[in-house]
């Protein structure tokens, strides 16, 4: 090659390095004009998207791809600071310098504080929350329509997820929550975040409750993806704050599994599914249970809809319970003013022994430790519409294998009442009497020898189709439910007699939602497995309910009414002592002072009496001769009447008067 073009080449090579040179030179020289450049528009993209200030006190670079950021905030106009750090340490993309901007590949954060505050309805945090685009729906608050939650949550997790950074290493980060009424203090002293992967360990203290927690988890801001786990870091577990002021209940568990799978917006409806999944779920509540009630395992695969007015757990929603598995349908939504509530639980075929031994334990304790063959399913079909309540829908059905049967009781063999047991009375919790039901208890009296007419009676007022029915009476259950909730509280239950037979021999009387679901458990298997026959069930009960203080079973009530035995019982006193079954303690109120029946008992009568008639239970006769009152005698009588003789008043006085007349004409 001629040595004159090597020389040009080389020239010509050396003036292309020189200028790269150069322009390296020039950047270095000109990188933190580059920086403060990136900084305002940062500040100025923020600024212009909040109402609030972002301060950056000073930013430089450490080394040639290391930036210093220091005495960072951010303060909400007019409101209290939101978050403060001391320092940010950020690693520079050096191709973003070439292109006279910079870009943060990883931000290392030192001593940051998030503290949130509400005071009323202010808070220095809400407008994180408020749409920033006006081309976007605005939420539906108004009156009419009410607050479209769907909307303000979809705001929630797009804020959160928007504002992700691909990698960041928190070292101590704190977090505050301040309120009139609470207090949440978080400290992490170490969050990382790497291309998707969370670690951190958390400390939550309120309530007066700590919370030491280990977290790790996988994020995907883009797809709105993120699954969680949380861990207990001691023996304590985790415990929920404000459970126990806000509702008296204690909620805490070893470990929790959340993720949110998918996201979905649009009209106004947020769709979101994922799922959730708690190991060793303690739980206490004294409307649930007596006990602590635990849960092995307990999962949901959730669908979840949220619209205006509307709040939808879709029937691909499947939760699980130990090894039990059911789908679940809910529905709650206001048309104009009507609101209308839907449910449906269904489950497949699962075998017995699963179903059973995946019940919690402290919840069912008489049917712990039960084995069985065969499988069972259970569905349950719920609508109300507050505005026709006359319409309530409810079917609730548990199906059997043919094969099902009970091979080992548990705690308790239910078929103990096919003979001779030892019953005992509870009241607030205290055992109040124990008395053998059968032979050897002197007041124990055999079907055959209790009046036909209290028999009758009882079984007209409290369930007139007891020999007919399985257990159950569906149409009773719906009167009740459209009672209660005209009521608005619990005023009526709706029991059979064989409900209210299980729940005096095997339960307590606590008012709780598991011991009405053992009862059903209970009283399901007795009948549809023949345990006990309808007869043996209808003495056991008239033996061993309560008449009165300490008056239980027909033959104590019949003495100490009417002193006398229960097979002489006219129809009379069989309807007063059906009357007071409800409220046996109540008694008295059904009697004047003279021992008289109140007016308000020949409703009662008319009503009771006339059913019986029409069933054909007593004669025309004997109802046209029915007369509303009763004689009491023995300890009842004593108990009653407590007005003075008349005849013994009239003598008195009459003497009175003799005596004054002959002291006058004296």
């Amino acid at each position: 090659m001629d040595q004159r073009l090597k020389k040009r080449i080389l020239i010509g090579v050396g003036g292309v390095l020189a200028f790269f040179l150069l322009l390296i030179v020039l950047l270095f020289v000109f990188r933190s004009r580059v920086l403060s450049y990136t900084i305002d528009r940062v500040i100025a993209k923020v600024e212009n998207k909040y109402p609030a200030d972002l301060n950056i006190g000073n930013a430089e670079f450490a080394d040639w791809n290391s930036v210093v950021l220091s005495d960072i905030s951010f303060v909400p106009h007019g409101l209290d600071t939101l978050f403060t750090t001391d320092s940010v340490h950020a690693s520079v993309s050096v191709r973003s310098i070439f292109k006279g901007r910079i870009v943060f590949k990883r931000l290392d954060v030192t001593n940051g504080y998030l503290t949130a505050v509400k005071n009323g309805d202010v808070t220095n945090f809400g407008f994180l929350l408020k749409d920033d685009t006006k081309t976007e729906e605005q939420p539906k608050d108004t009156a009419t329509t009410g607050r479209n939650y769907g909307q303000l949550l979809n705001r929630l997790i797009e804020t959160a997820f928007d504002n992700v950074p691909d990698k960041v290493d928190f070292k101590n980060l704190n977090a505050s929550y301040t309120s009139p009424n609470r207090t949440i203090v978080v400290r992490m002293p170490y969050m990382r975040m790497d291309d998707g992967d969370i670690a951190s360990e958390v400390y939550v203290r309120a309530d007066s409750l700590e919370n030491r927690l280990r977290l790790h988890g996988t994020i995907d801001p883009g797809d709105y993806r993120i699954a969680t786990s949380l861990y207990a870091a001691d023996t304590m577990g985790i415990r929920l704050p404000y459970v126990k002021k806000k509702f008296d209940a204690q909620v805490a568990f070893d470990t929790l599994h959340l993720s949110l799978d998918n996201k979905k917006f649009r009209d106004g409806m947020l769709t979101v599914s994922g799922n959730a999944m708690v190991d060793n779920l303690v739980l206490n509540h004294p409307k649930l249970a007596d006990e602590d009630i635990q849960v092995g395992e307990s999962a949901v695969d959730y669908v979840v809809t949220l619209g205006p007015n509307l709040y939808v757990i879709d029937s691909l929603t499947e939760v699980r319970v130990n090894k039990a598995r059911a789908n679940l349908f809910a529905s709650y939504q206001t048309i104009d003013t009507t609101k209308i509530i839907d449910l449906k639980v269904t489950t497949k075929q699962v075998p017995a022994n699963d179903f059973f031994s995946s019940l919690p334990t402290g919840l069912f304790e008489n049917l712990e430790g039960i084995q069985a063959n065969g499988w069972l399913q259970y569905d349950l079909d719920f609508h109300v519409n507050m505005d026709s309540l006359s319409q309530v829908v409810f079917n609730s059905d548990l199906d059997a294998s043919e094969d099902f049967k009970i091979t080992q009781w548990g705690n308790t063999n239910l078929q103990k009442i096919n003979g001779s047991f030892t019953h005992t009375v509870y009241e607030y919790g205290k055992p109040v009497r124990t008395f053998t039901v059968g032979p050897a208890n002197g007041f124990y009296s055999p079907i055959n020898q209790i009046s036909p007419y209290l028999r009758n009676a009882i079984l007209t007022a409290e369930d007139a189709l007891f020999y007919s029915h399985n257990g159950f009476h569906e149409e009773a259950f719906r009167q009740a439910i459209i009672k209660n909730l005209e009521e608005g509280e619990f005023a009526r239950g709706g029991s059979t007699i064989s409900m209210q037979l299980v729940k005096n021999v095997f339960l307590s009387r606590k008012k709780t939602v598991a011991r009405k679901v053992e009862e059903a458990i209970i009283v399901w298997l007795m009948e549809n497995l023949d345990l006990v026959s309808k007869n043996r069930m209808f003495e056991v009960y008239l033996n061993i309910i309560e008449w009165g203080p300490d008056v239980y079973g027909a033959k104590d009530a019949s003495r100490f009414y009417f002193g006398k035995q229960p097979s002489e019982l006219n129809l009379a006193e069989a309807i007063f002592l059906t009357s007071i079954i409800p409220s046996p303690k109540r008694y008295r109120s059904s009697f004047d002072s003279y021992g008289n029946l109140r007016n308000y008992k020949a409703g009662y009568y008319r009503m009771i009496g006339g059913m019986m008639r029409r069933r054909g239970l007593i004669s025309q006769e004997e109802y046209e001769n029915l007369y509303p009152n009763v004689q009491l005698y023995g300890r009842a009588r004593d108990l009653v009447v407590t007005a003075q003789d008349t005849s013994a008043v009239e003598e008195d006085t009459t003497r009175y008067e003799l005596e004054t007349i002959d002291l006058l004409d004296f």
